[in-house]
């Protein structure tokens, strides 16, 4: 479905992403795990059309990513939930989800998704005319997710959906990621919660400093020695 091929960026003189190759599958879950800075949310955004690369190949079901704006990826069913939530927080619930559906392709199902991530978040249904800015952490990455959702996904990108939460409530997210995949929905996830993501992860890949180090199952990755002593303490 995508596919990255010798990606690299940079911000200015500093080279963040070097000669990156990664593919995502129909129906996967793809993880791409590493520290801070090691430039996992910049791979996000190079697929996006939110920076341009230095070079590399990005295509989407045979088409050339690095050629259309932002919003036409979107249009192709690329959506990304962004790092830190990034909700309207002056808008209700209710009306968050409806931005989330406004390209014209997922228009036409935005009450059935309205319901589908009502369903995904009952929380959301409880709190659908509460302001966004309001709600607690977990409730607005709730929200976020949600909000994807409502674009009619067919690969969804997600940035350190764990960020900021609680022991408990990142369980309930990643819980939640895995149903969402098996609704039907691709997902390439960037998180720095190793464990978790590796937990759900059909595959992943290890990014360090900006080059893939390692790659394989996400089962593989999580019993791999180098993987435990630098991202698990053991």
């Amino acid at each position: 479905m995508l596919n990255i091929d010798k990606l690299n960026f940079s911000y200015g003189d500093l080279k963040v992403l070097w000669d990156i190759d990664l593919e995502v599958n129909e129906g996967e879950i793809v993880t791409v795990v590493g520290a801070n800075g090691a430039g996992k949310s910049t791979a996000l955004k190079n697929i996006s059309r939110l920076v341009k690369p230095d070079s590399g190949a990005i295509s989407f079901n045979g088409a050339d990513l690095t050629k259309l704006e932002s919003h036409q990826v979107v249009e192709q069913g690329i959506v990304q939930v962004p790092e830190g939530r990034k909700i309207f927080p002056e808008m209700t619930v209710r009306e968050n989800l409806r931005m989330g559906s406004f390209i014209q392709s997922a228009r036409k199902d935005r009450d059935a998704n309205m319901e589908r991530v009502f369903k995904l978040f009952p929380r959301l249904k409880e709190r659908e005319k509460q302001l966004g800015g309001t709600m607690s952490g977990g409730e607005q990455q709730m929200l976020a997710i949600a909000r994807g959702l409502m674009a009619n996904p067919r690969l969804l990108l997600m940035d350190e959906p764990s960020l900021g939460l609680s022991p408990l409530l990142v369980k309930n997210i990643f819980d939640i990621i895995a149903e969402i995949n098996r609704q039907g929905v691709t997902i390439l996830l960037v998180e720095q919660n190793v464990y978790q993501s590796l937990r759900i992860a059909h595959r992943a890949y290890v990014l360090e400093t900006g080059r893939v180090v390692l790659t394989g199952t996400g089962e593989a990755l999580l019993n791999d020695e180098h993987v435990k002593k630098a991202f698990l303490g053991m």
